[in-house]
């Protein structure tokens, strides 16, 4: 295991072999430090990557090739230790491949890659799947990255704003008691995209923005300026605090997958939101993170 530092003129990262997360970002002329600590007393992670699966699944199982799997929440790869492929002065990636460790529970063949690329006020973070099997290689990835807020002593989540470059409202689906997607939904009304932090906008865990409704969400204090955006092509994010208990962080995670909804017992290839690629394909995606 390893932790790896990039920085440019701005900006610095450190990144941790280990699930391949992000585990520190800073802007180097105020030192301020944009990333969650993983204090285990809220949550001990900070930015890990969903793969295969994203959330819970019905029963903590899916079927696929006539069995039945086990599987726990958001898939096994933010535990398991990425190789380090390359390194420069303004990028890494790092690679984790199928082997039997990850076939007895997951039975397709994969190659996933991770990449960091320093921005002039950010960082990239780039997904690469590909399948080097003989058969379609269905997945889900999702990113959880956990950012401070509030970001200064005294201050309270409460003082804060999200902005979302979505107009007038936005939908949110219900999550259930199990961790599974409900019929329920959830408006949001922003004014003028912005939607305040109210101490009980996360008691039904996290928000689940579906239908590509917005490309773009920040983090602002009580006078709207934003000092933390994740912009991402994603057609579906959550937005998460642990609920009830006043962490000082939020997460922004832009997902390709999600949870399953409650009562489902179909195949993993009809599971919402799931991707596909064939033989020898590969998959690109990724978001950026900007701060200031």
């Amino acid at each position: 295991m390893g932790v790896y530092e990039l920085k440019n003129n701005t900006v610095s990262i450190l990144v941790n072999s280990r699930g391949a997360e992000l585990k520190s970002f800073k802007r180097l002329d105020t030192g301020r430090e944009y990333m969650w600590k993983a204090d285990p007393e809220f949550w001990g992670r900070t930015s890990p990557v969903l793969f295969p699966f994203v959330g819970s699944l019905n029963g903590k199982e899916f079927r696929t090739k006539g069995k039945t799997y086990s599987m726990s929440q958001h898939g096994f790869a933010r535990d398991m230790e990425f190789e380090l492929l390359s390194r420069s002065e303004n990028e890494i990636w790092f690679e984790l491949r199928s082997g039997l460790e990850t076939l007895e529970k997951y039975p397709y063949e994969f190659i996933l890659k991770l990449g960091y690329r320093l921005l002039s006020e950010g960082v990239e973070v780039l997904w690469q799947v590909e399948n080097p099997g003989q058969e379609d290689l269905p997945f889900s990835i999702g990113g959880h990255p956990a950012f401070n807020c509030p970001m200064e002593e005294g201050e309270k989540q409460t003082d804060y704003q999200i902005y979302l470059d979505a107009r007038g409202e936005v939908f949110s689906t219900r999550i259930g008691d199990q961790g599974l997607a409900t019929d329920q939904k959830d408006v949001y009304t922003l004014k003028e995209g912005y939607l305040p932090i109210t101490e009980n906008l996360f008691d039904h865990d996290a928000l689940v923005i579906e239908q590509d409704q917005a490309k773009e969400v920040a983090l602002c204090k009580a006078d709207g300026t934003r000092y933390l955006t994740v912009v991402m092509e994603a057609p579906l994010f959550g937005i998460w605090s642990p609920p009830r208990k006043n962490a000082p962080f939020i997460c922004i995670e832009p997902w390709y997958g999600r949870c399953d909804r409650e009562g489902f017992v179909g195949e993993l290839s009809d599971r919402e939101w799931g991707n596909r690629i064939a033989p020898g394909e590969i998959w690109r995606k990724g978001y950026q993170i900007y701060c200031k």
